[in-house]
């Protein structure tokens, strides 16, 4: 057989042993993904309020438009989940933009 077709092989096989957690010295970390959660216009406005910031600023402190932000939080778009995220970690930390340099006080 080919040397292509036993590395595809060889390949395949530690694939299936790494899922089944038999793969032999490989340290795998397992990890679990806290699930998305979608938030509400109130929600947007609520967090937009914590970092006591104008739809405008807060627009350019995210990377979106100002009508971006007014839209969510009229309810007539949804947040993708990148921004989602991206509340859920400015509603945990009021310090987030200016620990990051995105803000300067």
């Amino acid at each position: 057989m080919s040397s292509l077709f036993e590395s595809i092989k060889q390949g395949l096989t530690e694939a299936v042993e790494f899922e089944r957690g038999t793969l032999k010295g490989v340290k795998v970390d397992k990890i679990s993904i806290t699930p998305l959660h979608t938030y509400t216009p109130p929600e947007i406005k609520a967090i937009r309020a914590q970092h006591s910031m104008s739809q405008k600023v807060f627009a350019e402190a995210l990377g979106v438009s100002a009508k971006t932000i007014e839209a969510w939080e009229s309810g007539r778009n949804a947040p993708s989940g990148i921004a989602n995220r991206m509340f859920a970690f400015l509603e945990k930390d009021d310090n987030l933009f200016v620990r990051y340099s995105v803000v300067i006080r």
